[in-house]
């Protein structure tokens, strides 16, 4: 992985009453907003979004995601053979992806209903200032 990039592990507690998934070395220090998404249709893919300066953190809490993303080496015509990560994110094994500025991102839900929880580090405004898109083609992917 790159070098910026960071898995922070969770845990869960089960007991009677139910199951406590949580991410406690995740910090929301910088967190300036967060936003949910929902895939009913694991065909659908989400891909190539990339941002020159918002950090994102990738949190599953319900199914599971392949997360894919890659480090723009120029933004106005990044090279298509650039290195394509791929990381499982899955609610059974709670933990967040962080994907720092400078990359390139997607994913694809792995389960119906499987609900993707992301942190940003900038307002909408600042982030839609900042947002690169690519075709979802543009890098191959297994998803």
């Amino acid at each position: 992985m790159h070098n910026n990039l960071q898995i922070i592990e969770g845990n869960s507690f089960i007991d009677e009453r139910g199951i406590i998934n949580f991410v406690n070395d995740f910090s929301f220090q910088n967190i300036k907003r967060f936003y949910t998404i929902t895939h009913n249709d694991i065909s659908v893919i989400r891909a190539w979004q990339g941002h020159k300066k918002e950090t994102k953190y990738f949190f599953v809490s319900k199914g599971s995601f392949t997360v894919c993303w890659v480090t723009i080496d120029d933004w106005k015509n990044p090279s298509k053979n650039l290195i394509i990560n791929k990381q499982i994110l899955t609610s059974n094994e709670p933990k967040i992806l962080t994907i720092p500025k400078g990359n390139a991102s997607g994913f694809k839900a792995l389960e119906k209903e499987s609900t993707l929880i992301l942190f940003s580090d900038l307002t909408l405004k600042e982030s839609s200032n900042d947002i690169c898109r690519f075709e979802v083609n543009y890098w191959k992917v297994d998803w």
